[in-house]
């Protein structure tokens, strides 16, 4: 049995999925159970637990031989509630890989998905939080394969309403014409589901890289699809905090996220783990799945 955490969203779902069409019994762990409904009718089993719930998520994990963690991030989060369900979510863990060493099971492995920038404690932003998740775990004895995965295709989302309704496409910096890689959240589930059903003999962690392009690249491909030719604008460092309040951000996450864009502009979130996979998807695709029919 695998227990994954964040079905709902676009890598914890991707995760279960692949994990089913290969046959594999698969638990999904929602905060609601309506949110479970879809996964039953998958052939999933639901477990409904908090992450703030230590107990919940032990008795989620019970059974399971491979369990995919990630750590959401909501608007009004804060520093300390991150850290708090970074701790619970390890001692789950923890409750998980002594119930299997008293049942002489193998160890549990889990599969983290987790971030470039992840080996540095902080001047991440929320970056920051995964690393501290990542040493919780290992702390646990379970067997880790922290994801660390650069920026998802799936961010246009977050321009997408400025792309319909304004035409333009902004880009957090200078500059609009750096190549970066861009890794589709689809790939990114195949990847921590092979690593479930493959577990490796000890803890390691797993770059991600795929196709590169500039933001302005994206901006030409998204125009194409809706029939319009968007403008970049790009904002500079001094106005990333005013632009995503303007967006509806409260203060202390805009501030988190314009440390993370600052991050990337000092080159702080590098690839630096045991090795690489990568991922194929080209983000052509991603844009015609995240566009409305037209």
């Amino acid at each position: 049995m695998y227990a994954i955490i964040g079905a709902t969203g676009h890598v914890g779902g991707a995760t279960a999925r692949e994990l089913l069409a290969a046959g594999a019994p698969v638990r999904v762990v929602v905060r609601d159970e309506v949110n479970g409904q879809d996964w039953k009718t998958r052939g999933a089993e639901v477990a409904v637990a908090d992450l703030a719930d230590q107990e919940a998520l032990s008795a989620a994990f019970a059974g399971c031989r491979g369990v995919f963690a990630m750590l959401p991030t909501s608007p009004t989060t804060t520093d300390a509630e991150q850290r708090r369900l970074a701790d619970t979510l390890a001692a789950a863990v923890a409750d998980r890989v002594a119930a299997a060493a008293a049942a002489g099971e193998p160890v549990t492995h889990v599969v983290m998905l987790s971030s470039v920038g992840a080996d540095l404690a902080d001047g991440t932003g929320p970056v920051r939080w995964l690393h501290h998740l990542e040493d919780r775990l290992r702390a646990t004895g379970t067997v880790l394969t922290a994801i660390r995965s650069s920026h998802f295709q799936e961010k246009v989302e977050d321009v997408l309403g400025a792309a319909i309704d304004a035409g333009i496409y902004p880009v957090f910096g200078d500059v609009a014409d750096m190549p970066t890689p861009l890794i589709a959240t689809r790939d990114v589930g195949a990847v921590a589901a092979q690593s479930l059903l493959a577990p490796p003999s000890a803890s390691e962690v797993v770059d991600l890289d795929g196709p590169h392009y500039t933001e302005r690249q994206v901006a030409e491909k998204l125009g194409a699809l809706l029939g319009t030719e968007l403008r970049v604008v790009t904002i500079p460092r001094l106005g990333w905090i005013s632009a995503l309040t303007d967006a509806g951000l409260p203060a202390p996450l805009a501030a988190e996220i314009a440390e993370l864009h600052l991050a990337g502009e000092r080159g702080l979130l590098r690839p630096r783990g045991d090795r690489t996979r990568r991922c194929t998807t080209e983000i052509d695709q991603t844009l015609r799945d995240l566009v409305p029919s037209q």
